[in-house]
């Protein structure tokens, strides 16, 4: 971890200056990887095989080498390219506003004990803060859905499970590119944004090896722990380089400033009592005349281990009973399903150079595949479980050709996604006598209606560099969409069927619906003076509704033993509008001596919204305008060689058209404001950061809130004759406060239920170290 640095960067021929790599700067500096954007088997060998091969192609490749200092030697690098453009373009050229986090900034925020989410949170001011659970809900992009990619492979799915940031462990992050704003080039999800997660590569270069270890705990008790092994090895020569690596961790108990335990998420789950383990394998081939062909392989598993839960009191009197003070975490959890997050990936990068008259070529074919498990939870009338499969593959190819001031990239998108789920049903007098402890398997029904969704898309994007200080950029996407729903017998009936009430029943019909969307940007860059930059863009992005959520309910009679459907939602009588968002944004960056600076005001709207039902918690979409608009930004600067400071800010309203006035958007939806702050030390090889994040209280016109809270916290790493140790103080002033999400949760879920059932505290304060050596 480098907490604070002065670097020359070359940017177009330009000097600029670089600092405080903790928090991203505008001027950080990166390699460009070729990006596009997009899958788990029956079989541990299946999954597994591509990286056994990576390991064994890897083992002749390395060769002994002598252990290395792992702080690299600053770099002078040429013109600065992020991906998140699309195959590639010159970020100071780039008319949106882009920040780009490297790893020692990731990893100094996650070696403190925060998730990945938590650390998006901190480190982009665009981002929401994020939850200390598994879900990312409601972790907006100045107040829209983000898209996230690892590689350029999508991990958003059409059915909106929100945890596309349980997917990767940092340990095999390069860096992360985050472009703001809706994008018209990536289209589906991308309506607030897009994250692009670069996974680190080999060098042409004898093997290396990475090691770390860590430790995170707040004292409390002897299962207030998090435990991290990581390990990697890499090497290669002119012709191949690969590299694989595993990363696990073990999450025990987390507890609130009062050293009272963490209250188990019964709704979206949570980190607490959960191993992980992600092993990722790359390779990369010179295949000569200007080829190269890379391969990745991922896979990723998170699951609960653990054996306290939260007791809701006999026949869940803590929740339903108005009695909250039954409510309590106790040990004796057992359940035939428990919370995990499971994932494998494959993707294929091909690029040719010089074809087809001067072009670069670029194919790219993906995979994955994904399980996930929910928490058993009690509802009045039953006690399930949801599991959800996804299966999703694709291509995508483009050409790119640099034409005099011209720079013309064009190509097609093809993906295909199938969903299925299943909802398991426990014994509910068991689970009621034991205050939702005991968990035992009765039946399996189905969750929500089969679907696939196909895609196909066709895009072109054109950079005209009018002149040395000003470039004009326009893109188009036409995108034809596909989805096709099964004929589904309503969740609800299914249940009562499993438990004996009524023997047959009809299922809402199926069907097939199409979305035809033209999407376009059109920006402008300039640069006044030396140093500075700034620009104007429009850009249009598209965002399906989960289908998942949507269709496949229904209202029924009991007649004799048969459920009658009388209506229900269906692609014919109830189609699926998809909602196109379009925004402004107006940015500036610059750099002037000590003092380094991004900022943009945006404002985004479309004319339709979604809308959360908290009985049924399915959504419905609605004609009514929604906006977004706001002012975000970053500042940095050094007071001197050892000291310096700055900070990032996110002021947003989400406003929804009601009865001819604009309206603040539900809490369930909405993003807050936020500030943070911090404050830089070096001396000699030690680095020191405090950094202080609050998020603002945000209102809603309904009389509801989400009460807001600052926090405080303490980063310091040093240089050792060997590797890197890094400690850190999260929550230094132990600060008691119920996170974003518990508060949503309330909300949401607590039409019916004690909203005592939904308080998850923040953690207090916590104490981590961790040691990294390269060699």
């Amino acid at each position: 971890m480098q907490l604070f640095r002065k670097e020359k960067i070359i940017e177009n021929h330009s000097h600029t200056f670089a600092c405080n790599p903790l928090f991203p700067s505008t001027t950080d500096h990166m390699a460009m990887t070729p990006s596009f954007s997009a899958p788990r088997s029956a079989m541990h060998a299946l999954r597994l095989a591509p990286l056994a091969s990576a390991t064994g192609l890897m083992l002749m490749l390395c060769t002994p080498a002598h252990a290395q200092s792992s702080a690299p030697e600053p770099q002078v690098m040429g013109v600065q390219t992020v991906s998140v453009s699309r195959l590639g373009q010159t970020r100071a050229e780039l008319a949106a506003t882009v920040q780009v986090i490297d790893s020692e900034a990731l990893n100094a925020q996650i070696q403190t004990g925060l998730n990945l989410k938590e650390a998006l949170g901190h480190l982009v001011p665009g981002i929401d803060l994020g939850n200390q659970g598994r879900s990312g809900f409601g972790q907006n992009l100045r107040g829209r859905p983000m898209l996230v990619m690892v590689d350029g492979v999508s991990l958003n799915s059409s059915r909106g499970t929100a945890r596309q940031l349980d997917a990767i462990d940092p340990f095999h992050i390069e860096r992360i590119e985050v472009l703001s704003g809706a994008s018209a080039l990536y289209g589906g999800g991308a309506t607030g944004g897009m994250v692009n997660i670069i996974t680190k590569k080999a060098a042409d270069a004898p093997s290396r090896f990475t090691s770390e270890v860590g430790m995170v705990s707040g004292l409390n008790a002897s299962d207030d722990r998090q435990l991290r092994v990581a390990q990697s090895v890499s090497g290669g020569n002119e012709t191949v380089q690969g590299r694989l690596g595993i990363a696990v961790q073990d999450n025990g108990r987390f507890f609130d400033p009062q050293g009272q335990a963490v209250r188990s998420d019964i709704t979206q789950t949570d980190l607490q009592d959960t191993r992980s383990m992600d092993v990722m394998g790359n390779l990369q081939f010179n295949l000569g005349a200007g080829q190269s062909l890379d391969l990745s392989a991922q896979y990723y598993r998170n699951k609960f281990e653990g054996s306290s839960y939260l007791y809701a009191g006999p026949n869940f009197a803590g929740i339903y009973g108005q009695q909250p003070g039954l409510l309590e975490q106790r040990e004796g959890f057992s359940s035939d399903v428990v919370p995990m997050t499971e994932r494998a990936m494959f993707n294929a990068n091909y690029h040719a150079s010089d074809v087809l008259g001067g072009h670069d070529f670029y194919l790219q074919g993906f995979w994955r595949q994904e399980e996930l498990d929910f928490a058993p939870f009690p509802d009045p009338r039953y006690v399930s479980a949801s599991h959800q499969n996804t299966d999703v593959w694709g291509f995508k190819a483009a050409l790119a050709k640099n034409i005099g001031d011209l720079s013309v990239r064009y190509g097609l998108d093809w993906d295909r996604e199938n969903f299925d789920s299943s909802m398991t049903l426990f014994d509910r007098a068991q689970s009621m006598a034991s205050g939702g402890l005991i968990n035992r398997k009765i039946g399996t029904t189905g969750r929500y209606p089969d679907y696939r969704v196909d895609s196909k898309a066709l895009f072109g994007q054109l950079d005209w560099k009018l002149s040395p200080r000003t470039t004009l950029s326009a893109g188009l996407r036409h995108q034809r969409m596909g989805l096709d729903v099964n004929d589904f017998v309503a969740a609800t009936q299914q249940v009562y069927m499993a438990l004996g009430m009524g023997q047959t029943a009809d299922a809402v019909p199926g069907g097939s619906a199409d979305y035809n969307v033209t999407l376009f940007n059109l920006g402008a860059h300039f640069k006044p003076m030396e140093g500075h930059s700034t620009w104007l863009n429009y850009a249009e992005g598209f965002e399906l509704p989960d289908p998942g959520k949507y269709f496949g309910d229904g209202r029924y009679n009991l007649v004799g033993t048969h459920w009658q459907l009388v209506q229900g939602i269906d692609p014919s009588s109830a189609p699926l509008k998809g909602i196109k968002t379009r925004q402004v944004e107006w940015g500036w960056k610059g750099q002037q001596g000590p003092l380094n600076f991004q900022t943009a005001l945006f404002y985004a709207w479309s004319d339709n919204s979604i809308e959360l039902n908290r009985t049924t918690l399915l959504i419905d979409v609605l004609e009514k305008k929604r906006r977004n608009f706001g002012w975000e930004g970053s500042v940095n600067y050094a007071l001197s060689r050892q000291w310096g400071i700055g900070g990032s800010w996110l002021l947003i309203q989400s406003q929804e058209r009601k009865d001819g006035d604009w309206k603040r958007q539900g809490i369930d939806m909405a993003s807050p404001s936020k500030l943070t702050l911090h404050t830089d030390y070096q001396q000699g090889s030690w680095q020191a950061r405090v950094q202080a994040t609050h998020q603002r209280t945000l209102r809603d016109d309904n009389q509801q809130a989400i009460k807001g809270f600052t926090t405080v916290d303490l980063l310091a790493s040093t240089q050792l004759g060997k590797g890197r140790l890094s400690v850190g103080i999260q929550n230094l002033l132990d600060r008691k406060y119920l996170t974003t999400w518990s508060q949503r949760a309330a909300y949401i879920y607590g039409a019916s239920a004690t909203p005592e059932t939904f308080a998850y505290y923040g953690r207090g304060r916590t104490f981590s170290v961790n040691y990294t050596v390269n060699y």
